[in-house]
């Protein structure tokens, strides 16, 4: 007969399920050393600080302003023809400083690079794609092919001048055919002829301002612009393609002040010389002289439709003229119709508070 064991640890039904009675319970009150209960790894938890990817940092109010500054620059220089010119001319100081947006793309990119943000790096290139678009123009025209035959320069030459003499020599270095002079004084009066003369032999002088010519100068005469002022005249020169008619203009000064861009006077005058201009009959046209603004400023657009600034054609960039230690705007001008500009610079400095400017022209 077998023999019949019993199990020695026979399950235990308790409350519906079974356990094993000899395994350890979570606390014994009689077990002097109970053995912990088995911890479970749960593994590495998240960072509380994490370290950035390489090549860029987590979303930082400094980051969003860099690119809102990248947005409003260019919304800036596509928008600004709506900013009224209402108070102070805000426009047209607006229009005239335009081109100093552009050092805000450099900006732009270093600070995005040193936060290392791709959204605001992103939002300064666009800011660079947008200053390009709209001043391309003024760096990559120019008339292939056209030879110029005649170069013209024009120079406020400032009234307290202490070297005409000096002022000359920066002048005649260009090889000019057409030198047009404003702010010319009785008294420098006699240093500029003994400059110019011996190269220039045909001039003519009205108040303020004067234009000496390589080529005969068949007739002259003031031009009235401004009843108080003695400073425009017209002359038509014999040049070297046939006649051509030569305005010297220097408009009146403004002011940037608390009430902001004063310009009344100039403008005044700047629409007496577009009315004077649609009389002029002669097919060649050329204007030279301190125009006291830029030709950007929506206020020079009844000139700008009737001439063109040589600088437009040529592709030779803004040319700042004023002030003559750190030019921040191009007042002084050469504009033509009916003449091609083929090149076009800035001249040294001089004794003047302006810089003199230049045109190679085929006339």
């Amino acid at each position: 007969m077998s023999k019949v064991y019993e199990d020695p640890y026979p399950d235990v039904y308790i409350g519906g399920g079974f356990s094993d009675p000899t395994a350890p319970t979570s606390a014994d009150p009689d077990d002097p050393d109970p053995d912990p209960a088995p911890q479970i790894d749960p593994g590495p938890g998240p960072d509380p600080d994490p370290e950035p990817a390489p090549g860029f940092l987590p979303r930082h109010p400094a980051d969003r302003a860099l690119g809102a500054v990248a947005v409003a620059t260019g919304l800036v220089l596509l928008g600004h023809s709506l900013v009224p010119n209402t108070p102070g001319n805000l426009g047209s100081l607006l229009d005239t400083a335009l081109p100093w947006t552009g050092p805000a793309v450099p900006a732009l990119l270093l600070a995005a690079l040193i936060r290392r943000s791709r959204p605001a790096g992103i939002a300064a290139l666009l800011l660079g794609a947008v200053w390009a678009a709209v001043f391309a123009p003024l760096f990559l025209g120019g008339s292939a092919g056209a030879a110029p035959n005649l170069t013209a320069v024009t120079h406020n030459v400032g009234a307290a001048n202490p070297d005409p003499a000096g002022t000359v020599r920066t002048l005649l270095a260009a090889r000019p055919d057409l030198v047009a002079l404003e702010e010319v004084t009785d008294e420098a009066l006699p240093a500029y002829r003994k400059a110019l003369d011996r190269r220039l032999p045909h001039s003519v002088r009205v108040g303020t301002v004067a234009l000496w010519s390589r080529f005969p100068i068949a007739e002259s005469r003031r031009v009235t612009i401004d009843p108080g002022w003695s400073r425009s005249l017209r002359a038509l020169v014999q040049g070297p393609g046939g006649p051509l008619a030569v305005y010297v203009v220097h408009l009146p000064s403004v002011r940037v002040g608390a009430a902001g861009f004063a310009t009344d006077r100039r403008d005044e005058t700047l629409d007496a010389l577009v009315r004077t201009l649609d009389g002029e009959r002669q097919r060649k046209v050329l204007l030279l002289g301190d125009l006291n603004g830029s030709t950007a400023d929506r206020v020079f657009t009844p000139l700008t439709d009737r001439l063109t600034p040589v600088e437009e054609e040529s592709g030779a960039g803004f040319g700042f003229s004023w002030p003559a230690a750190f030019p921040l705007a191009r007042i002084d001008h050469i504009l033509t119709r009916g003449v091609t500009p083929t090149d076009a610079w800035t001249l040294p400095a001089t004794g003047s508070d302006h810089r003199p400017i230049a045109a190679g022209l085929r006339a």
